[in-house]
């Protein structure tokens, strides 16, 4: 098991100073080569670069070189700013999200090449030689990028810091992950881990290393190790799962392997299972719901005291909980070349799922009406794409909990509102689908 931040990719996304490095290092040499190209100051390109003599040039680079470590400045605190609401007013899972931000690593990548680039041009400017008409220009054209970048940075931060926009990132990454990490409803090639007939009581315990979150399951690499050693791997633990140092996270079924083979497959495993510090929704769809879970819950603070974005929150869990409906979930085993299987991949199931969503929501919003009917609306919703019995009543059970958390001193009409949604869900997994959304002015869909 690795314990490191992560993929390359998810490296790369979250580190903010790789962009204006690289920016800042292109534009040292590009600074420096075109420096070099000192046309005659009577010459056509000359006169197209740059028309003024070197005094006009150092005095545009100074203010270019100025202008841009002053918008840096501002850059990052705007940036902090951000990063303190996010986390206060939403939720501090979110901050991920403004870290791999392309746009703030975008802008700073301009800023920091032109305020290198016009450092380094001033650097080589010489009264008694020609003024490098080519470099000066190419100041000048990033000064102008630096001020588009900068009205461009302040325009998508005003977009990125609404509850909705962020609402939509984490579920479009929801989305992404259930349609990459589960197979479809009706695909029956994933076989079950039932048909492999192991008495897993009698396989070898593989300890985990250290402590964090499994990040990501790298599931050819555990098959491969699984082939060579004829063995068979059943794996703990989940993406998203907080594991700790010595607790069991792998189970290997090989009566035959010999002693040193199997201390080669143990670590074979634990290289496969990446271990980190925090959370990614890379394999981990149910981080996503989580995230939403975390606006909601924040949503319905007393300090914020905001029902209806707790109930936007909840209309995008409804959205993926219909999406994984679609899907095939529980536990996977993983074939070999020779379709021998090797490696069960546990999941997790829809109870899971629903709690997850349901719960905290359900006993913080159990006092407002608007968030138990979006909780029961949700449900409704789910009901039409419900395909297992076990799903059915596992929405009963929602639905028990939800009508179990609604306090005596609610008002009469409202109890009724929470009812009436309740029997609507119901009917929904009665099968009348129909009457259970058919509705006087639109109050059962909108709030």
């Amino acid at each position: 098991m690795r314990q490191r931040k992560g993929s390359g990719a998810e490296r790369s996304g979250a580190a903010v100073w790789v962009w204006p490095a690289g920016a800042g290092a292109l534009a040292l040499v590009a600074a420096l080569v075109l420096a070099q190209i000192r046309p005659e100051a009577q010459t056509l390109l000359s006169r197209l670069a740059w028309p003024g003599g070197t005094d006009s040039a150092t005095t545009m680079l100074q203010a270019i070189a100025a202008a841009s470590i002053s918008t840096i400045t501002l850059t990052f605190s705007l940036t902090v700013v951000a990063l303190q609401l996010a986390s206060q007013q939403f939720s501090p899972r979110l901050l991920r999200d403004f870290m791999r931000d392309p746009w703030t690593k975008s802008v700073l990548a301009v800023l920091v090449a032109t305020f290198v680039f016009s450092l380094t041009v001033l650097r080589g400017l010489r009264p008694d030689a020609p003024v490098p008409a080519a470099a000066v220009f190419t100041a000048f054209v990033l000064g102008i990028a630096s001020m588009a970048a900068v009205l461009g940075f302040i325009n998508h931060l005003t977009t990125l810091l609404r509850v909705d926009t962020m609402m939509l990132t984490v579920h479009n990454e929801a989305r992404r992950a259930i349609d990459a990490f589960y197979p479809d409803y009706g695909d029956h090639r994933p076989r079950r881990p039932e048909e492999l007939g192991v008495d897993w009581t009698a396989g070898t315990s593989v300890a985990a290393p250290g402590s964090g979150f499994v990040r990501r399951v790298d599931v050819s690499a555990l098959v491969q190790a699984a082939e060579g050693a004829e063995a068979v791997v059943w794996i703990d633990v989940r993406p998203g799962d907080h594991v700790v140092r010595g607790t069991p996270f792998a189970t290997v079924h090989a009566p035959h392997l010999a002693h040193g083979k199997l201390e080669e497959l143990e670590e074979a495993i634990r290289s496969a299972v990446v271990v980190g510090y925090e959370r990614t929704v890379e394999q981990d769809s149910a981080y996503g719901f989580r995230q939403l879970t975390d606006i909601a819950v924040k949503a319905l603070s007393p300090g914020i005291n905001d029902p209806v974005t707790a109930a936007h929150c909840i209309g995008h869990a409804a959205d993926l909980l219909v999406q994984l409906e679609g899907k095939r979930l529980g536990p996977t085993l993983h074939e070999d070349s020779r379709g021998v299987g090797r490696v069960v991949v546990p999941d997790r199931d829809i109870r899971y799922y629903l709690d997850l969503v349901c719960g905290q929501i359900r006993r913080y919003g159990g006092r407002e009406p608007t968030v138990l009917v979006a909780l029961l609306r949700m449900l409704r919703d789910m009901a039409t794409a419900v395909r297992e019995d076990t799903n059915r009543e596992e929405i009963e059970r929602q639905v028990d909990l939800i009508l179990a958390e609604v306090p005596d001193s609610l008002a009469a009409v409202d109890v009724q509102r929470v009812e009436d949604l309740a029997h609507r869900v119901r009917a929904t997994l009665a099968g009348d689908v129909r009457r259970a959304y058919q509705d006087r002015a639109g109050e059962t869909r909108s709030l």
